[in-house]
């Protein structure tokens, strides 16, 4: 009872899962101050049952999540935090691994498929011929839809239609896909690896016929386990993960029949029920009570930790998005996605994402691969002690090139090499090749939106390494700015959480928003030696096109990095 009395009140507590490829996280943050207070992380393993797949045991990642829920909350009970203050939890999750279970039972009825590899082009053909993925007849004579093509899809935008029409089936539907998805065609996304699951996994095909199958990307697979499961659990996503499937529509906001057609899926017995999270969780810790949660993909709630609300703001997760009022197709070989819609009755926002294969994978390569490196702190080391590349340039295109390219055939390179280049050379011409990839989907980002930034914020693992930060703000040739709380992905969840509809512990308007402290690194080379440096690697992405030309690969086992840029558009 002396302990119950003396326990610490803090106000209002908003706590998030983060559920990554790598680990699951819980946090909890006062919802006045942001502080974060406690939380425990678990690592998930990964297997890779071939070249360029990537599982994950879906069990597995639900036991990470209540252990991490379970030993969060005892370590709040020894700090004497009162845990019923818990008002919320928000979900934030990594976006287009895949999952099916049965609904009967609650087992998964496959792995939790993060990247796979699949001659895309032999694939679509087939499906072509067999009747999947095959457009409406009158596809090439619908004037609206042709304006769109030409006017969204920048690789066409020159076709005529005389020659859109002689074009073969996987190109014009893949314009018909951008212009309902945002998306290009991709392994990375949902569909696809949901499309092979139904026709290679003899589970996974016979739950179909039976009805009994269920699909989703990870914040559904927790959400449906932790509501009740197969007693009743809530089959739910929000719209930032719906949006990366393949099958969303982003200008009507649904699932998109004609998509769900050509796939051969039943929108009303498969996928979800609703787009909007407002359920309640059933811990497995017998300290905590029911709390309301919030959903949002992980990059999606990185920038609103990031508390990008205003115009020209950018941040970097290592990859990118340009936030805008109403759906836009980039010219520039960026993605069109959702952003957010933070409640029912609130209008979403969309953004152009840019994302790039390699960045932080760059690391355990030149450690495990090559050799060169022990840890991700020598290669800081090595690469400060020279201060240059010398010449040195890498383009890490391991498994083609993502945004701005979209390049499956491209392979990674290391050129410019001479006699005097050593290990320190090719360790600073990796950490420039991920700036120099931001610089390229920065430079797309100011195309498409026509808003040239005053700096950018930086979130995510590599931001430790401080050369890499300088390096970062002396490409762009802007202000790079590190929060001092790593944690923005979790914190934006708990933020969107804590705002949500019959909460309102935690006020998103700018002026209610706490300040957080950060480091602000500045260009310190002039911009003609950034714009040299900068005219070498695109020399050098080109030497990188065209290497492989048997079969295009879209995916890879790679870090991907985020870089959200937006700018808020009032129409009147």
């Amino acid at each position: 009872m002396a302990a119950s009395s003396n326990r610490i009140m803090l106000g209002p507590l908003v706590a998030a899962i983060d559920q990554g490829t790598s680990s699951t996280r819980f946090l909890v943050f006062n919802a006045k101050t942001a502080e974060l207070l406690s939380h425990h992380q678990v690592e998930i393993k990964q297997s890779f049952p071939k070249e360029g797949w990537v599982e994950e045991d879906p069990k597995e990642i639900l036991q990470s999540v209540y252990e991490c829920m379970d030993r969060t909350c005892e370590k709040m009970t020894q700090l004497n935090i009162d845990i019923s203050n818990i008002k919320a939890v928000g979900v934030t999750n990594q976006r287009e691994t895949t999952l099916v279970w049965d609904k009967e039972t609650g087992e998964p009825l496959y792995n939790a498929i993060v990247f796979f590899k699949v001659p895309m082009k032999s694939k679509f053909k087939f499906w072509l011929k067999t009747g999947y993925f095959s457009p409406p007849p009158d596809f090439l004579f619908q004037t609206e839809i042709y304006q769109n093509i030409e006017k969204n899809c920048a690789y066409q935008a020159t076709l005529h239609k005389t020659l859109l029409a002689k074009l073969n089936n996987i190109s014009y539907f893949s314009c018909f896909i951008q212009h309902k998805t945002g998306l290009p065609i991709s392994t990375y996304f949902s569909a696809v690896k949901l499309r092979w699951l139904m026709d290679n996994v003899e589970k996974v095909h016979e739950a179909v016929l039976s009805h009994r199958a269920m699909f989703g990307t990870v914040d559904s697979w927790l959400i449906w386990s932790l509501t009740g499961g197969k007693k009743g659990g809530v089959h739910c996503t929000d719209v930032t993960n719906a949006s990366r499937t393949m099958l969303f529509n982003i200008h009507t906001m649904d699932w998109d029949p004609e998509l769900c057609k050509y796939v051969q899926i039943c929108i009303h017995t498969f996928l979800y029920e609703s787009f909007w999270t407002n359920a309640y969780f059933i811990s497995s810790c017998p300290h905590c009570h029911v709390w309301e949660n919030f959903c949002l993909g992980d990059q999606s709630a990185a920038l609103v930790g990031q508390m990008c609300f205003k115009d020209g703001q950018a941040k970097n997760t290592y990859g990118t998005g340009c936030f805008l009022h109403i759906p836009v197709m980039s010219d520039h070989g960026l993605l069109t996605t959702v952003a957010y819609k933070l409640g029912r009755d609130k209008p979403a926002c969309y953004a152009l994402e840019g994302s790039v294969a390699i960045a932080g994978a760059v690391v355990p390569w030149l450690k495990n691969n090559l050799g060169i490196i022990q840890t991700s702190t020598e290669l800081e080391q090595l690469a400060a002690d020279v201060g240059t590349s010398y010449g040195c340039y890498f383009v890490p295109a391991f498994s083609g090139l993502y945004a701005p390219y979209w390049e499956p055939s491209a392979r990674g390179i290391i050129c410019g090499l001479t006699q005097f280049t050593n290990r320190s050379h090719l360790a600073f011409a990796a950490l420039e090749a991920v700036c120099f990839q931001t610089r390229e989907i920065l430079d797309a980002m100011n195309q498409d939106s026509g808003i040239h930034l005053s700096q950018l914020q930086v979130d995510g693992g590599m931001t430790s390494n401080r050369l890499l930060m300088q390096l970062q703000a002396d490409i762009l040739c802007i202000p790079v700015v590190k929060p001092s709380m790593p944690e923005t992905t979790a914190l934006g969840a708990a933020m969107a959480a804590g705002a949500a509809e019959g909460v309102s512990v935690w006020s998103l308007n700018p002026e209610d928003l706490t300040e957080v402290t950060s480091e602000k690194f500045e260009p310190q080379i002039n911009p003609e030696e950034s714009e040299l440096r900068y005219a070498r690697w695109k020399k050098a992405v080109q030497r990188a096109m065209n290497w492989e030309t048997t079969e295009p690969v879209n995916n890879g086992n790679g870090v991907f990095f985020c870089l959200f840029v937006f700018v808020f558009c009032f129409l009147f």
